[in-house]
């Protein structure tokens, strides 16, 4: 018998947090999180998505185990403002035993229809900046500190169940190499100069915090036209601005400003982490700080996070401006593989920037939907 249990005291919450490093102990291609850091994301006195955002974490226990997790998640603004009336689920692993995951699942299903919802969508976290999606293939390429990594037999169990694919997201990889420096440098001075925009480049982080608002403002614009977007709010712009864009090395973020000083286009890149997170083992201390400062100062790998441009500048060359800013910090900073995370295989206005790199799809996922 399936027991499903609320995680609703700090030690059951991190037996939530620590679940995922028994599943997948020792596992070659798992990033595991920082423990401290995914507590504090769930805590409903520190993240503000909780303002407009509801979230319950439960265990399920086989034979007094613990043998999976799930969050259920309910975004208020979603829900009442856009009229998605979605009941989001995150989080969730499980060992390879179907009354296991049926049971986690039955029990999002009812916590949708307790709240009158019409639908439950998932692996989802809150908002469009958090992981999303079950791994569907390459589950023998390393994982990134910001996607889920799953075992191949979870898509499985949410067909058995009755779940159909969603959304379906790829990731892929280019080499450095294959960017025509020239042709971007080219371009860059071309469209700078028909449009009058320039490139913001930082050394150092405080530099670059005075336009962390506008970049989400530009974030929130430039991806309202998808069909899973959920508006940031100014709390949460705060909380990320202080809990992240200080993790990041400053060369790695770029602006595209106007005459005016109006930011049109920006990019957040990140050296790749993972090895590192695999070295820390979820712990900052004694020695997971000094892995993840040793990736930071020097690493062959860079990771495109987000990228963003005003509507009314889109396909009007902006991203020649970025593309040539990191083609030179990267070759400055020893980069040879250049990773995208989950987009869209449906936008192909994001495809098209990538064709000229000739990337290599090297992992997908999805999210998988159900009426309830």
């Amino acid at each position: 018998m399936i027991q499903i249990v609320p995680a609703h005291t700090k030690k059951l919450m991190h037996a939530f947090a620590v679940f995922p490093f028994s599943l997948y102990r020792n596992h070659p291609f798992w990033v595991p999180p920082i423990i401290s850091s995914e507590l504090a994301s769930w805590d409903k006195t520190k993240n503000p998505v909780f303002d407009h955002a509801e979230a319950d974490f439960f265990l399920a226990y086989k034979e007094e185990q613990i043998v999976g997790r799930v969050a259920c998640i309910v975004n208020h603004t979603e829900v009442n403002q856009q009229g998605i009336a979605k009941m989001r689920f995150g989080w969730f692993d499980f060992i390879d035993d179907y009354q296991v995951s049926s049971a986690l699942l039955n029990h999002v299903a009812e916590y949708g229809r307790r709240r009158g919802l019409a639908f439950m969508e998932g692996p989802v976290g809150f908002s469009n900046l958090d992981k999303v999606g079950v791994m569907t293939s390459g589950f023998d390429h390393i994982g990134t500190m910001i996607t889920w990594y799953n075992h191949p037999y979870y898509a499985d169990h949410y067909h058995r169940f009755g779940m159909t694919k969603e959304k379906g997201y790829l990731e892929s990889k280019f080499l450095l190499s294959s960017i025509d420096g020239d042709k971007y440098n080219r371009l860059a001075h071309i469209v700078a100069g028909r449009f009058k925009l320039k490139t913001l480049n930082f050394k150092k982080t405080a530099e670059l915090l005075p336009y962390t608002d506008a970049m989400f403002d530009l974030f929130n614009q430039s991806y309202a036209s998808l069909s899973s977007f959920v508006p940031i709010s100014q709390k949460e712009k705060e909380y990320m601005t202080k809990q992240f864009i200080g993790f990041i090395n400053p060369s790695y973020i770029k602006f595209v400003v106007d005459e005016l000083d109006k930011m049109v286009g920006f990019a957040i890149t990140m050296p790749s982490f993972s090895k590192a997170l695999q070295k820390a083992k979820g712990k900052l201390f004694p020695w997971g700080w000094w892995h993840l400062i040793q990736a930071k100062k020097n690493n062959p790998d860079a990771v495109f996070y987000l990228i963003g441009v005003l509507p009314e500048y889109q396909n009007k060359g902006v991203t020649a401006l970025l593309f040539d800013a990191f083609y030179k910090t990267y070759l400055k900073e020893g980069v040879v593989t250049c990773y995208r995370t989950p987009e869209l295989e449906d936008n192909t206005a994001i495809m098209k920037l990538w064709v000229d790199f000739n990337p290599e799809v090297h992992q997908t996922r999805c999210t998988f939907k159900m009426d309830i």
